[in-house]
């Protein structure tokens, strides 16, 4: 049986766009940047991640409490990115991307946050 939360649209987008900061981190002059490269893919992953536990969680309450997370890893991969922008590793259409991916899944998050509250 596969798990639930792999149907769960809002973790699809959040796994995509994990996979997606490893394959964009990989190259260019972010790659040699270690520190800041590692926590944009923790960022990235503990979104995915913290949605699939929550999804797993016995009830409503503990499933919430990983969505807020989750929600929290996606503003600090937003944050990252921007300061990744600015530092020259990033162009402009690439943090828009990230931002909106980001926000898309910040606001995904937030509505099942309050079917489940």
């Amino acid at each position: 049986m596969e798990p639930r939360f792999k149907q769960l649209k809002v973790w699809q987008k959040a796994k995509d766009l994990a996979v997606h900061m490893y394959r964009i981190t990989d190259k260019g002059k972010i790659s040699k940047e270690f520190s800041l490269r590692d926590q944009m893919r923790r960022a990235a992953v503990s979104v995915a991640s913290n949605i699939a536990e929550g999804d797993e969680r016995e009830t409503d309450k503990e499933s919430i409490r990983f969505f807020y997370i989750a929600r929290a890893s996606s503003a600090e991969l937003m944050t990252q990115s921007i300061i990744a922008h600015e530092a020259g590793y990033f162009d402009v259409e690439t943090v828009r991307f990230i931002e909106s991916e980001a926000a898309s899944i910040s606001k995904m998050l937030y509505r099942l946050i309050k079917a489940r509250s």
